[in-house]
Parts: C-alpha cells; structure tokens; sequence
C-alpha cells in the first residue's frame, strides 16, 4: 500500500483508516478488479471532511470518497447524497455540469467501516489558490470564466428532469439553514467565549431572513478547489465534493464563491489584496454580473447573502476544529487551521454587516 509521503508516516496512518486487503478483495468480487499487482491507495491532500484516495491496481483506476472513522453529526458526511448526485448529472450530459462517472455505492459498513464509493479517476488541475500561480494573465481570466461558467449550469439544471426534484425540502431554504448550522454551531463551540463575531452575526442574520422561496440545485461548497480543470485548457472538466448539495437557493453558492474577494490568500486561498486588473482577475461585480448573466438570475446577492456564507464557513470549520481536537479528523493541522478559518469567516462577516451600518442594524 502507498501513501503520498508529502503528507508524513504519521499523518498517512491517520489518514488510511481502513483495511486495504479488505478493500481489494471487496472489488475483486464486486467489479472484477482482478488486474496483476497489488492494490496501490494514495491519499489526496484534498478531502478534509470526507477522506478521498487514489485507488490503483494495474492499469485499473479509480477515486475513492468515505465517509471519516468516528461519530457523526446527523446528515454530515452525506456520502450517499454525493452519490446521487453524480449518478444524475452523469446520466444527463447536456446539463453541461462536468462530473466523473460513477462506478460504484457500498453501504456496508463491514468492509471499509463507513459507507463509501468508487468514480472516475478524472484527469485534470486543481487550484487551491484563486490568484491561480503559474498561469498566464490569458488563461487566468479563462478559468474564472469556466468557474462562474459551472457554476451557473448547476443553477440552471431542472431537478425535476434529472430525477433530484426530492433532493431537498420546499420552502424558505435560508431559514431551515440557519436553524441547522446555528445548532451545530451549539454544538461545536468550545465555551460563550469561543467565537463572539460568530455569535453577533448569527443573531444578525436570524432577524433578516428573505422571504424567497426560489430552490435550484446548490452544490453547497463551490469554490476553485473543487474544480478539476482540463491539464492544458482553462476549463473544468469535473465539479467535485458534493457533500453538502442540496434544492437550496442559488445565492449561497454564489456568495460562497465569491468569499475569494474578501479572503485572504492563507484564508482558503482568497484574493484580498491581490492586484486583480494585473492577474487578469475580474472584480467581485463583474464576476456577479457574468453569473446573472449566464444563470438568467431574477435575484441579486445582498449582504444578507454575503454574511451568510460565511457564517456557514465559520461553523463548518469550527466542526473541523472540533475534530481535529477530538482526534478525529483526515488531516493532521485540522484543529488549529479549522479554529483560524472559523475566526476569520466570523470576522469578515462582523465587517460585512458594520459596513452596511455602524451600529449593525442597517
């Protein structure tokens, strides 16, 4: 077995947590995987709530997705939701929303411990960094016009049409939102002291939820890392991650998105501060506009929107944090980055909110 050795002999044990004999007889049955050589498992450096790994045995191949050892919160970890949605926007192509095939489910928590599947093992680039290093000023300004391009196709797929028309409830999606994330971010804290800024913007947002009903398919966590981008063209060949998707409203993912303007680069790999005219790098409001553009959007992003998302970046890494201080988590620094990401969220969202007004009520 082989583990990427960027990552470390310690990390790399915390990171295989299964039995990877088990696995390979588990495909040899299964998917008749019985090619010359033994079965090779290399962990992605991506992944951090759901591990994923390389699988390889001779000239087959494949990317693995599980779910983390340990307990769970509730409807976390949504191996089986990423599944379904894969499966439906793999049957149906001319949604224009790239994802890799599908190979296989298994619920049977017997062989690897937690439920887990097999796709495609996609060729491509990953950016972790939005100013994109290494590319030219041309090309840049290409693969943000891909990123927005997938993102509004995701927009516009017809859940009903590729079978999705249960994947979520009807009904005012940011209050349903709020509810959920406010009650993990209950909790995942570690006292009333925790995260101030995350406490004064949940109770911000709790006084102004939009009355919009609009659903669409959401992705939940689009952001330039979870792109696979062709390895020599400025453009995605496959859209990943889908754990937290949904029939959500379109603005999160877009406000998600566009947290790069107001993150900075050891924050997700944000743009603040960079010089955007000389990267080739659009504005937040051009980009907006190119989004509204090729989504047919009938609503625009408000603060409302902006602070939501990262108000959800904050409890979701704070969750990560939590693990990682529980000893549970994939990656081996995912308790200090997860407590710096959720301050940082919470604070650009305090400064969200005291920029539309200095008392925070406007």
């Amino acid at each position: 077995m082989s583990v990427d050795a960027a990552v470390g002999a310690g990390a790399a044990q915390r990171g295989v947590d299964f039995d990877a004999a088990r696995l390979a007889d588990y495909l040899r049955v299964v998917l008749g995987a019985d090619r010359s050589g033994a079965l090779q498992i290399r962990r992605t450096e991506a992944g951090m709530s759901n591990p994923t790994y390389f699988v390889q045995r001779g000239d087959w191949r494949a990317v693995l997705r599980k779910q983390p050892a340990g307990p769970l919160m509730p409807s976390a970890h949504a191996i089986d939701r990423e599944w379904r949605v894969l499966q439906a926007l793999h049957a149906a192509p001319g949604t224009g929303v790239p994802v890799p095939e599908p190979l296989h489910y298994c619920a049977d928590r017997e062989v690897l411990g937690t439920p887990f599947y097999l796709m495609q093992w996609v060729q491509g680039r990953v950016f972790t960094e939005y100013a994109t290093p290494g590319l030219a000023r041309e090309e840049r300004a290409s693969v943000f016009e891909a990123m927005v391009g997938a993102m509004a196709a995701i927009h516009r797929v017809d859940p009903a049409a590729v079978g999705l028309a249960d994947f979520g409830r009807p009904g005012n999606y940011f209050a349903r939102q709020l509810k959920r994330w406010s009650e993990q971010w209950a909790k995942w804290r570690r006292g009333d002291d925790d995260n101030p800024a995350l406490d004064f913007i949940t109770a911000w947002l709790a006084e102004r939820v939009p009355a919009s009903e609009l659903l669409r398919l959401c992705h939940g966590d689009f952001r330039i890392g979870n792109m696979l981008f062709h390895p020599t063209e400025p453009r995605v060949v496959a859209v990943l991650d889908w754990e937290l998707s949904t029939l959500g409203h379109p603005l999160v993912d877009v406000a998600f998105n566009c947290q790069a303007w107001r993150m900075a680069a050891d924050e997700n790999g944000g743009l603040l501060g960079a010089p955007l005219a000389e990267l080739g790098i659009p504005g937040e409001d051009a980009y907006l506009e190119r989004y509204y553009a090729l989504a047919g959007s009938t609503e625009r992003m408000s603060t409302f929107h902006k602070v939501f998302a990262m108000f959800r970046g904050a409890v979701g890494s704070a969750s990560v944090a939590s693990r990682g201080e529980g000893g549970n988590a994939f990656l081996p620094d995912a308790a200090r980055v997860g407590r710096k990401l959720a301050l940082a969220y919470a604070m650009r969202g305090r400064k969200l909110i005291e920029e539309e007004g200095k008392d925070g009520l406007a």
